[in-house]
Order: C-alpha cells, then structure tokens, then sequence
C-alpha cells in the first residue's frame, strides 16, 4: 500500500451529441456488403474474394452487448459509398477536434475536484489515438485552460487512461505537480472499419477527465484515495491499428483494412479474460484486500461477454448489475475511456470506506488498475 495518500478528486464526462443505433449502422452496412458482392459477383464465384457477410443487430447484441454508440460527426458513417466520419478539416489555429472535446470533460473534472487552473501542474492527454504528433495535444489543452507546468501525451491503446492515473498518482507523490489533470479523448470513429462486419459496431467516441492530487489539498464532495496500482504490458498482435506517418514512405493505401483497427476477437478473449483476472488479485493484494472487500468493480467497457467472465472468475458467480456497471450498451467501446465512464456516472452512492477497482486491457497487451476507497 502506498505511503503517501493520493486522491481521485474529480472526474468529468462528455458525451458527443450523436448517436447511432445498431439498426442504422446494420442497414448502412449491409447496403455497402451487398453492393460490393454484387459488384465482385464473378471474383467471388471463382474463390478470388470472399464475399462480405451480412450483419444483424441481434449478432451485434450477441457478439459484445452493444446496442448503439456515440460518435463526435454522424455526417459520412452510414454513407454505403464512405463509410467513415465526415470532419471537416481545421486551420492550424483553429482549435483541435481532440482539444475540444478535452477541454469541456476537462472542465467538468475541475469543478467536480473545486480546481481551478492554478491548482493544476501537470496535463496528460492519454488515448488510443490523437489526431496529430506534435504540438501534443495536452499542450494545446493547457494552454486553452490557462494551466501552467507542463503537459503531455500518452499512447497505450485502451490502457491509456489507467496508465496515466498512474504516472499522475506517481508525479504528485514524488512532489513534481500538486495536482494532475489526465484526460481521455476518444475519437475512434475515424479508425473504425465500418466496412468490416467483425468490427463495424465496436467502437463510439467519447471524452472522460480525472483530477489527481494529494489527499492533503483534497476538498471535493467525493474523493477516492489510491491504495495500490499495477501496470502491465506482454507484447501480441491480436490487436492491431497500423495507420501512422510512415504509410508514404511505404507507398501504403492509408485506407485499405490492414491499416485501420482489426483484431482476432477469439485470441483476445481467450487470452486476455485470465490475464485481467489475475491481474486485478494481484493488485488487490498490493492493497492488502481481497475480492469480498470491493464493492464496486469499474472495469474496461469493450465486450459484455469479457466483463462477466472476468468478474464470474474474481466472484465466482455473476455480479449484480450495481456491482459492475455495464456502460458499452449505449456507449459502445470508447478505448481506454470506458472504465472511466463507469466510474464517472456509478461512483456517487458509494458510502465513505467502500473499496472500488478501476481496470482497462486491451492491445498490446496491456492491463492497467486501481485500488481505491472512498474518503
């Protein structure tokens, strides 16, 4: 357990105005499968292209528990002939995309944690994706608050989020920022493969923020202090997204579905449900608990079928629904974001003493988790 108390002040959540529903998405792609099938008709007869399968709401519902997702820009998605996001492009001194959608879950955390922009010395800006290199978007986001010290982003797929609650929780322990502003925008919608059956439904967009200072400075009406954490990384290609800078050097197609996020849905859930579950033992005892003492289990948001195995192999039943919040129904999954929205809107009731969990896994491998108890 840690020495030094650490707190979880505030969180914040924004939540894009547009959403789509299985059945939109369902009728846009299959109007796009049939037109290709008919298009490939003599390739597909000779066996030199498969033909694309059809979907159905109910095998989205089946396959993860999804039922629909929120998206920053609808214009584009359930277009047969796009099939991807319309954004339209901003000026280099325009604000970012990403920044906006920081900026306002951002601000929603600072009032949650009674934080203004002098209180805060360290922005992280950790997600899936950004949307550039460089300037990083932390920066613009710090400066676009007015916050001094210093900023910057992280990369580690849907870990992102509980990776930098970490290295927060570790700056402010070692005295290198009084408090931490870590915020997760999620725009994945421009690196779904909606063309893909497997994957079409999978991810929404989205933007959570979190406040991390010392238990000393905290004056919020519900703070979390940080008993233990845990981060690990084993290397697989189960998931994979390669779009990157070096596609014209390759002479790559940035379009074609080796680029965009795929995966191999049977390994990733064979693999990774006993890894998360021993993972999340072993930070509970780095805790000094076990799993009857947690009253609360915030886990990643990517697949409802992973979340019961993983909590029936912790409990040893199936969890009641308010001890395991279940967001990627109308959320969908939003990266390393979902963990984070449960937190958000499934936190509040927790009596003062109760012990809670926040866990995230995804490509890499990586998992990710807290230990917390509420103040």
């Amino acid at each position: 357990m840690q020495t030094s108390k650490t707190v979880i002040s505030g969180t914040g959540l924004w939540t894009p105005e547009h959403s789509i529903s299985n059945e939109e998405l369902v009728l846009s792609y299959n109007a796009y499968a049939e037109h290709y099938n008919a298009e490939h008709a003599d390739q597909i007869a000779a066996g030199d292209l498969e033909a694309k399968p059809l979907s159905s709401a109910e095998f989205i519902v089946k396959a993860s528990g999804i039922k629909s997702r929120y998206v920053y820009v609808k214009d584009g998605i359930l277009d047969p002939a796009r099939m991807t996001p319309k954004i339209p492009l901003r000026q280099e001194n325009e604000l970012s995309d990403q920044a906006e959608m920081s900026i306002a879950a951002a601000r929603q955390a600072m009032a949650a944690a009674n934080k203004t922009a002098g209180d805060i010395d360290a922005v992280i800006v950790s997600c899936a994706y950004t949307q550039r290199y460089y300037p990083a978007i932390a920066i613009e986001v710090q400066h676009a608050l007015g916050i001094k010290g210093f900023a910057f982003d992280m990369l580690v797929a849907c870990s992102a989020a509980t990776f930098a609650l970490q290295r927060a929780s570790e700056m402010v322990n070692a005295g290198t920022a009084r408090a931490v502003l870590v915020i997760n925008p999620e725009l994945t919608s421009p690196q779904n493969n909606f063309r893909d059956r497997d994957s079409h439904f999978i991810f929404g967009d989205v933007a959570t923020a979190t406040i991390v200072e010392s238990e000393a400075t905290c004056t919020a009406e519900h703070g979390y202090e940080i008993l233990a954490m845990r981060a690990e990384t084993i290397f697989s290609n189960n998931i994979r997204s390669n779009i990157g800078y070096m596609l014209n050097a390759n002479d790559d197609n940035p379009f074609r579905e080796y680029n965009f996020f795929h995966q191999e849905g049977r390994k990733v859930f064979k693999e990774v449900c006993p890894m998360a579950a021993e993972h999340i033992v072993g930070t509970l005892g780095k805790a000094g608990l076990d799993v009857t003492q947690v009253k609360r289990w915030w886990l990643h948001q990517a697949n409802i079928n992973m979340n019961q195995l993983i909590a029936r192999k912790l409990l040893g039943r199936d969890p009641a629904p308010e001890e395991a919040p279940i967001v990627l129904d109308r959320y969908a999954n939003t990266a390393s974001a979902g963990s984070l929205i449960a937190f958000n809107l499934h936190h509040e009731d927790l009596a003062s003493g109760d012990y809670g969990l926040i866990c995230s896994f995804g490509a890499g491998y990586s998992i990710g988790s807290l230990a917390v108890r509420k103040r």
